[in-house]
């Protein structure tokens, strides 16, 4: 084999591989089904909670995450959250808990049950 050759489709090999690893963490911090909207720190999605569906209005789609109740994930700091995030991301407020978005409706449900914190996000076109 040529070492020519093979030094630098190594180099690009662990290039394309650090890059793809960096993709995949940052991912890590969105929802699913939801792709542009981050997951708050201290909450994971429910795995088989998302539900997606195209219409000829838009795409409908529902995910919840959980997270312990506690100093950091109280129902009004979730809430504070997405107040402070999503109009960064071009959703302007509706009301405390649903933000709209060119064309979509996204609402947001935080509920505390037995000390487990639950948000359930729900996207609409509007």
């Amino acid at each position: 084999m040529n070492k020519n050759i093979s030094l630098p489709i190594l180099a690009m090999l662990l290039t394309l591989f650090a890059i793809n690893s960096g993709k995949a963490t940052a991912a890590e911090g969105f929802l699913s089904v939801i792709d542009d909207l981050p997951l708050m720190a201290g909450l994971v999605e429910v795995k088989g909670s998302a539900l997606v569906f195209s219409t000829p209005q838009g795409r409908i789609a529902e995910v919840s995450a959980t997270g312990r109740s506690g100093d950091a994930t109280q129902p009004k700091k979730v809430v504070a959250f997405y107040a402070r995030t999503l109009p960064q991301l071009g959703w302007k407020a509706e009301s405390a808990s649903s933000w709209i978005r060119e064309g979509e409706r996204l609402h947001l449900a935080v509920d505390v049950k037995e000390g487990t914190l639950t948000a359930q996000f729900s996207l609409t076109p509007n």
